[in-house]
């Protein structure tokens, strides 16, 4: 065999020596560093959450120092009702209501508490109530309702209207004349009415 033979017969022997762990090699190394990179970028991600996190928490108190502020202003307070407990503060809603339908003209029929909504923050007093009264009456009373504080705000509204026969007499003289019989138009209006408490106020 001549020289030239013999130095490619020992190339193609570690050619086929080296290929199996380069193969090996490729094999096991190629998912690997997919891997590899796969994690480190999930790394950054929870790096830049947690960056987002501080950024947070380190803004948490003067946020608090914020809120504390504008739970010490008083204009903001008239907005809200205060009380300890929203069962108090419907029945500051119900006198404030009595008050209004009364200015108004209007009668109270009745009044019925809604039941409050535990995950609302700030709380919710809810009532709903029918009014009797005429268009002029009703008006009066959406007017108050509107420009009353704390705020109250209207969830729903129905109207129901009625028509009464109303008799009245006349005099000329001693001769009085036959009954005129009028029509007066009455609304029954049903109002599901909301406002919101200030927890822990006194």
């Amino acid at each position: 065999m001549s020289a030239r033979r013999r130095a490619r017969s020992c190339i193609f022997v570690w050619f086929l020596v080296l290929s199996v762990p380069l193969g090996l090699l490729a094999g096991i190394g190629g998912p690997w560093w997919q891997r590899m990179q796969v994690l480190e970028e999930q790394i950054e991600n929870r790096k830049a959450q947690i960056q987002r996190y501080q950024a947070r928490i380190a803004a948490l108190p003067q946020l608090r120092a914020l809120l504390k502020q504008e739970r010490s202003n008083q204009l903001f307070k008239t907005f809200y009702y205060r009380a300890k407990t929203p069962a108090l503060a419907g029945a500051q809603l119900q006198r404030s209501l009595q008050q209004m339908v009364s200015d108004a003209g209007a009668r109270l029929i009745n009044t019925q508490f809604l039941p409050a909504r535990k995950e609302e923050q700030p709380p919710r007093v809810h009532i709903r109530t029918q009014i009797q009264g005429d268009t002029r009456a009703l008006r009066d009373l959406l007017l108050a309702i509107e420009n009353a504080k704390p705020f109250l705000f209207i969830d729903q509204m129905s109207v129901r209207s009625s028509a009464r026969r109303v008799s009245s007499r006349r005099t000329l003289g001693k001769r009085r004349r036959a009954a005129e019989r009028k029509i007066q138009w009455q609304l029954t209006v049903r109002l599901d009415l909301f406002g919101y408490v200030l927890e822990n106020a006194q």
